[in-house]
């Protein structure tokens, strides 16, 4: 690689009318990511002294989502063609040193191919990045000569018939002198079929001053595809996904079907972890060795330790879990949430900031949020810990080894004691001391001789009833909560 100095120029002015869309194209999703995102960290990884990136169509919402300190921006305020917006650009550039020239709707290049093309530069030369495509419509044709050197590239719209026939084709991706190119871009003309201003006719430039000019071809072309509308988007997409899986099964991961796996973010393993089918991760993710994610699930800025378990349809964010944990099938593990140790969340169990100890289960249809729940504690089918009074949140407090029946309400802020009871059906309003029995039930009745009403008869009149028969409630049993 060159010893100069190297500055990115990167172009994301374009409107993308293609796309349909209110959002600037280069603000659009791949992966989680914006497509200028995926652009801008592949840059960063050539070590660059300068990244210049060249705004237009929605620059406020395109700056406002990238403020990092380490890039410059400039406004190409009309759309008059790439050697236009490259000369936006020039001004903020050093005279010394190497310009490459990026895309920010093209988010697959990898650093090495990139790094390849910077090399060829060299210190004073250029380079360009073609590729080899099958369908080459669309694209500039690599024009060379008959030794094989490059020599120009056509625009499609300004080709003939055996130019258009050429299959290699210009990527737009560039690498020369800062100074050189000044002076090629300061002499681009529009006298062409679109009228613009071609940041390709630098090449013909170069070659007619004996300059090196270069043509390194993408050992996979698939990486130097850009995005003009939804449907190249969604190829990159599906491109960009068989990548992430394949280098997580390298790496040793199982996956169980890498046409059904989504990676949203980052994505940190140990050994032996299984991902089956529909897994969605998503932000930043850390997986501890033997883990297993079960089909359907999502797991969004999660780190799961050694040996636990997301049974299937379950969605986690946010959150911590356990080593050796197991958590639904269909639980929903809400921010601010951490497992410890061999806890159980079991199906269609919802936990919001929710700290749950060592051993303590939560097997079925509760909700515990905004609660500190200590080790084995069995909580019960139903509950449900009431935190929001309209106004503000409340925790509860539940202690080591209590445990708590099924369909019981703990109203916030309140305490169970280590070793509690509570009975099943209860409504806890106040604390609950240390191994006791607590409950709140109301008296059962029933009414002898009652019918239940058919529809062949009238509608019976309401009124005050007598006759009905009271006992009094049996000294409650204690019920599994599951």
């Amino acid at each position: 690689m060159s010893r100069k100095p190297l500055s990115v120029v990167v172009l994301a002015a374009g409107q993308g009318t293609r796309m349909r869309s209110h959002r600037p194209k280069v603000l659009h999703a791949l992966a989680g990511r914006p497509l200028l995102a995926h652009v801008l960290e592949t840059a960063r990884a050539l070590g660059p002294e300068r990244i210049v990136v060249v705004h237009g169509h929605g620059g406020e919402a395109v700056r406002a989502a990238f403020p990092d300190p380490d890039l410059a921006w400039v406004e190409q305020a009309e759309q008059l063609g790439t050697g236009h917006a490259v000369a936006q650009a020039l001004p903020a550039l050093p005279d010394a040193g190497l310009v490459l020239v990026l895309y920010g709707d093209v988010p697959l290049l990898r650093p090495q191919t990139l790094a390849r093309v910077v090399e060829a530069a060299g210190g004073d030369g250029l380079a360009v990045l073609t590729a080899r495509l099958d369908d080459p419509t669309g694209y500039g044709r690599i024009v060379r000569d008959a030794a094989g050197r490059l020599a120009r590239i056509v625009e499609e719209k300004d080709a003939g018939e055996a130019v258009r026939a050429i299959r290699e084709v210009n990527t737009g991706i560039l690498a020369a002198p800062a100074a050189r190119l000044r002076a090629w871009v300061g002499r681009l003309g529009r006298d062409n079929a679109q009228g613009e201003y071609y940041l390709t006719d630098v090449v013909a430039m170069a070659v007619a001053e004996g300059v090196p000019a270069a043509a390194v071809e993408a050992e996979d072309a698939d990486e130097t595809l850009g995005v003009n509308d939804r449907l190249q988007l969604a190829r990159l997409e599906r491109l960009w996904q068989r990548r992430a899986a394949e280098a997580l099964m390298r790496a040793g991961v199982t996956v169980r079907d890498p046409a059904r796996l989504e990676v949203r973010g980052t994505v940190e393993h140990g050994r032996d972890v299984e991902l089956d089918v529909g897994v969605v991760l998503e932000g930043t993710v850390r997986l501890g060795d033997g883990v297993r994610v079960g089909p359907y699930c999502v797991l969004r800025d999660v780190t799961v330790a050694d040996g636990a378990e997301i049974l299937p349809f379950t969605l986690v964010e946010e959150a911590e879990i356990g080593p050796g944990a197991r958590v639904g099938p269909y639980a929903r593990v809400r921010p601010g949430t951490r497992l410890a140790a061999r806890t159980r969340i079991g199906n269609f169990v919802e936990l919001k900031n929710a700290e749950v100890g060592e051993g303590s289960k939560i097997n079925h249809l509760s909700y515990v949020g905004d609660a500190t729940v200590g080790r084995e504690v069995n909580i019960g089918a139903g509950t449900i810990t009431c935190n929001y009074d309209g106004a503000h949140k409340h925790r509860t407090v539940i202690e080591d080894e209590a445990f708590i029946g099924s369909d019981t309400q703990l109203v916030a802020p309140v305490t169970v004691g280590r070793g509690a009871t509570i009975g099943a059906g209860s409504t806890i309003t106040r604390d609950a001391p240390p191994g006791e029995l607590t409950l709140s039930r109301a008296p059962q009745v029933t009414r002898p001789g009652w019918k239940r009403p058919r529809k062949d008869e009238p509608p019976r009149r309401r009124r005050g009833g007598r006759g009905e028969t009271e006992r009094p409630a049996e000294a409650p049993r204690e019920e599994e909560g599951g």
